[in-house]
């Protein structure tokens, strides 16, 4: 119980300890993605040509020229958005493999489901190991 307990904590803090070190990134990255959306909607709305310039003007759009307008559907501003760099930010932080540092050995299992290995124990001497993750489609 007592061992259970202490690593539900050490979980918490790990938890808060990354929210602490990612908000300031993740409100960078908000703040971005504001911008972005103001720079674009400001764009369109000022060059967008008011009702006589339109009635003046009577070539047609190109056809491949979207129309303009500015709703939820196509702003990078959004709380789905977020929710997205916050995942990711974190997810970057929580991985096991870092510039640098050694490369992960996770275990594997082979084809035959018997046997379990990890990945360095397929190296051979100085040759080097390559994984290839890859489909042939």
């Amino acid at each position: 119980m007592l061992h259970s307990v202490g690593v539900h904590t050490l979980q918490l803090l790990t938890e808060a300890a990354a929210c602490i070190l990612l908000f300031p990134r993740f409100l960078l990255t908000a703040v971005m993605l504001w911008l972005l959306d103001f720079l674009c909607i400001r764009k369109k709305m000022l060059t967008m040509p008011t009702a006589e310039e339109a009635a003046s003007a009577s070539e047609e759009p190109p056809p491949d020229d979207p129309p303009v307008c500015v709703s939820d559907s196509n702003r990078m501003f959004t709380l789905e958005s977020l929710k997205a760099v916050w995942h990711g930010q974190k997810l970057d932080f929580f991985k096991s493999a870092h510039v640098g540092s050694l490369a992960p050995n996770p275990e594997v299992i082979q084809l035959d489901g018997q046997k379990r290995l990890r990945i360095l124990d397929f190296a051979r001497g100085k040759r080097p190991l390559i994984l290839n993750f890859g489909s042939c489609t």
